[in-house]
């Protein structure tokens, strides 16, 4: 059921049939998107995997020469279209700046605009296609990752992974003009390839950006098989062995416990789902550190600015609590190893909001080298006091609040307390910044790209800036032309 209700959604979208406000939104992802992804483009974790793909596949190219079914890296050189995307898609997520979505508990952006870009660029593809094709892809991966979550989740899957693979696919089917059993076939397809297993974000791996790029390679090689006939099972989600049952198995025990048929509830989730241009309600990222922990952020950088609150002396601390809901809470590892254990570390990130009034991507990427000892950096260049970050640190206590815990996830709610010799000082954070309900401005991602990319032309931002306002009117090949 499900797999061709999707399908008849990519299959009918037109452009005219879109919300302006969606598809201002959709331009605000991409601006967004490209600022992160460009930035990630120079992380560890990316060079690592553009290397290892010219070592497998011998080719990753310095210039296009003009040659056809090549797609730009942003960033550097070009490849052909599925491992552009896949590279594209680790970038997007090195940093964790990225999109996302509260609900449905993933990151749509960087699997579907890397899709997006690889396929279009390479097929001289038109910019309203080109947002057709992103409308589809978060429409698809929001609907199905709200309906298997928190569930899914819960049993230990990263659904930007698993999930994400289908937004993937959906933007990949729109822009390859599948017919509709084409498209069922490639979302068949694709659901049995998606993959990625929440136990690499508790180790400092770089697992976590391998599912972005895995999810978008995936959907694109699905998106090209089904175009030549390759066939998949239509019953890929809701079937006796598909997704939900297999990965998803608390949704089915709390619907018998509410005396609710899976079809019905099925039917008419889809019915209030499908067509409400999801990609409205995405989050943009401020900081660059796991979205369960931005409610904290907000919450001690809410103290600097309201009490004028400043350390003078660490001594003056006496506690600092945080009281927050299960999964923020369950994110307390206070002794980060390296930049991706950090980015999980939600006492390393208020400690360093406390000291610094400010949390932005330079305190991770610039002043915190990668040799850490002792869980903090000893980097000679760090604009960091390392035994002051300790000291606080030790002043962090994380409790669980029940009340918070049932508000999640409609809210992501947070609120530090801390403690001096000689006042208490207290906020409590609902929703992060970027909510839609609470979001940043397209001159709040502007500023955002321009501080995570310092020695960018900003001059040509300005001019990537007009083209994604006028999208419609350029082909994808000619946009990233001007890009590089």
């Amino acid at each position: 059921m499900i797999i061709k209700e999707f399908s008849k959604f990519i299959i009918d979208l037109n452009y005219n049939d879109i919300p302006k406000t969606a598809v201002n939104k959709a331009k605000l992802c991409f601006l967004d998107f490209l600022g992160v992804a460009n930035r990630g483009f120079y992380e560890e974790n990316t060079q690592i995997a553009r290397k290892s793909i010219a070592q497998f596949y011998g080719f990753v190219h310095e210039s296009k020469n003009e040659r056809s079914s090549i797609s730009s890296i942003i960033g550097d050189g070009y490849s052909n279209i599925a491992n552009a995307g896949f590279i594209n898609g680790i970038s997007a997520h090195a940093l964790d700046l990225d999109d996302g979505h509260r609900f449905a508990q993933l990151h749509p952006g960087c699997v579907v605009f890397p899709t997006a870009l690889a396929i279009a660029e390479a097929n001289n593809i038109g910019g309203k296609e080109f947002i057709e094709a992103i409308v589809c892809g978060y429409e698809i991966a929001i609907i199905l990752g709200t309906l298997a979550n928190p569930y899914h989740r819960n049993q230990g899957f990263h659904s930007t992974g698993t999930i994400g693979v289908f937004g993937s696919c959906a933007t990949a089917s729109k822009l390859l003009q599948l017919d509709f059993h084409e498209t069922i076939n490639a979302l068949g397809l694709c659901g049995t390839l998606g993959s990625g297993l929440l136990e690499v974000n508790h180790q400092g791996t770089m697992g976590k950006q391998l599912h972005a790029g895995k999810a978008v390679y995936n959907g694109i090689l699905s998106g090209y098989l089904a175009k030549n006939g390759f066939i998949g099972p239509e019953s890929i989600v809701d079937g006796d062995e598909g997704l939900l049952k297999a990965m998803s198995i608390d949704l089915f025990k709390s619907l018998d416990k509410n005396d609710l048929d899976f079809k019905d509830y099925l039917s008419t989730y889809l019915e209030e789902s499908i067509g409400r241009f999801h990609i409205k309600e995405a989050y943009l990222k401020k900081y660059p550190f796991c979205r369960h922990l931005h409610s904290s952020i907000d919450a001690t950088l809410n103290i600097c600015s309201k009490f004028d609150f400043s350390i003078n002396n660490e001594d003056d601390i006496e506690k600092i609590l945080i009281k927050t809901y299960k999964i923020a809470a369950e994110h307390n590892n206070f002794n980060p190893r390296n930049k991706e254990e950090i980015r999980q570390s939600l006492p390393y990130a208020v400690a360093v909001a406390t000291l610094e009034n400010k949390l932005d991507l330079d305190l991770i990427e610039n002043n915190i080298s990668n040799n850490i000892s002792n869980g903090i950096s000893n980097s000679v260049n760090s604009g960091l006091n390392n035994d002051l970050i300790n000291n606080i640190l030790d002043k962090i206590v994380i409790e669980e609040d029940e009340e918070f815990t049932k508000l999640n996830p409609l809210y992501r709610p947070s609120k530090v307390i801390i403690e001096t010799n000689n006042e208490t000082y207290e906020d409590l954070v609902k929703l992060p910044l970027g909510e839609a309900e609470n979001p940043l401005s397209k001159e709040d991602i502007l500023e955002k790209f321009k501080n995570i990319n310092p020695n960018f032309d900003f001059k040509k931002l300005n001019s990537i800036d007009n083209y994604i306002d006028n999208i419609e009117d350029y082909n994808i090949a000619d946009f990233m032309k001007n890009l590089h």
